[in-house]
């Protein structure tokens, strides 16, 4: 059964000029009602989305509102208890290495909406919200933005490691190798905060050997050329000697008044162990980027194929 990207959330496509990242608790006071809201909200968030993209003017052509939910191992567990869950699925611990740790965060639901209005955004969750008030409280909720060109906040041009959209499908979303879940993808969502200050007192010269690329052109350094702990070298990822990517998407956030600004990291992946690696790696190499940032939180996440939400919509799962 081979991949077919028309049938999957919004996992692999653009990071969008407006975006919002929601994280989401189940109170979990009575789980057949949390069973049967999940099950509206799985058909009713459709719905919600195919209206958006016919209201507003400039969707309705280009489609540009795009939108990604999911549920940790323990959402899976409580709501689908009679049902298999995916290969990889796991409660992402907290990791530590030495001085560095990406701490893990308790939550549930896992929202990832974009598009080019920031109404179309706001209406979107606040429509959502709407079926899942009343049975989840949220843990986080971030609003992140495009900067200029699709530079990351420290200034470099974003997702060049990341496969062309035209080959993207392939890294983001599972295939046979896990028949019943094929199309979903894993989730992994990271919020960072960087000492800014920090970071524009060094040199240009010092940021790129930091990054592993030129902050102008976007070339890459010569291995030569970079910090041992560049973040290119760090986060790249070989098994068996052969590279492995997944769909990177970096959004920047900030409260700039108060100076609290930093990186909302997206990771949408086939196979959840290759973006765990990259993870590990990162703190075992001291990649250059925890210096100056602190993690505030992670966790992972699965994101169904569209066919399977139609599959939790008739409550087939619980």
């Amino acid at each position: 059964m081979p991949i077919d990207a028309n049938k999957a959330q919004d996992v692999w496509k653009d990071v969008g000029e407006h975006v919002q990242f929601s994280i989401l608790k189940l109170t979990r006071e009575n789980q057949k009602v949390a069973q049967e809201t999940i099950a509206e909200f799985a058909d009713r968030s459709q719905a919600i989305i195919r209206s958006l993209k016919i209201r507003d003017k400039n969707l309705a052509s280009q489609s540009e509102l795009k939108v990604a939910f999911g549920f940790s191992q323990k959402a899976w567990q409580f709501l689908f208890p009679n049902s298999p869950q995916p290969k990889e699925l796991e409660t992402y611990q907290t990791l530590s290495h030495d001085e560095y740790t990406m701490p893990a965060i308790d939550g549930d639901i896992f929202f990832h909406i974009r598009a080019s209005n920031e109404a179309v955004v706001y209406e979107a969750q606040t429509q959502f919200m709407r079926f899942l008030k009343d049975i989840t409280e949220v843990v986080d909720e971030t609003k992140g933005f495009r900067y200029f060109e699709g530079r990351a906040i420290i200034g470099f041009i974003d997702g060049t490691e990341a496969p062309d959209v035209h080959d993207a499908a392939e890294y983001a979303l599972v295939g046979d190798e896990d028949e019943t879940f094929i199309n979903g993808s894993y989730a992994f969502a990271q919020k960072w905060r960087h000492d800014m200050d920090f970071w524009h007192n060094l040199k240009t010269e010092e940021q790129e050997k930091a990054v592993g690329r030129e902050k102008f052109s976007d070339l890459e350094l010569e291995d030569e050329d970079k910090y041992h702990n560049a973040h290119n070298v760090a986060s790249k990822v070989e098994i068996d000697g052969e590279e492995q990517k997944i769909i990177r998407m970096n959004v920047p956030f900030s409260e700039p008044a108060s100076g609290k600004t930093g990186t909302y990291f997206m990771g949408y992946a086939r196979h959840w162990e290759v973006t765990k690696l990259m993870l590990e790696q990162m703190l075992e190499q001291s990649d250059y980027l925890l210096h100056f940032s602190d993690i505030l939180f992670g966790q992972l996440f699965f994101i169904p194929s569209r066919p399977l939400l139609e599959k939790i919509a008739d409550g087939d799962l619980n």
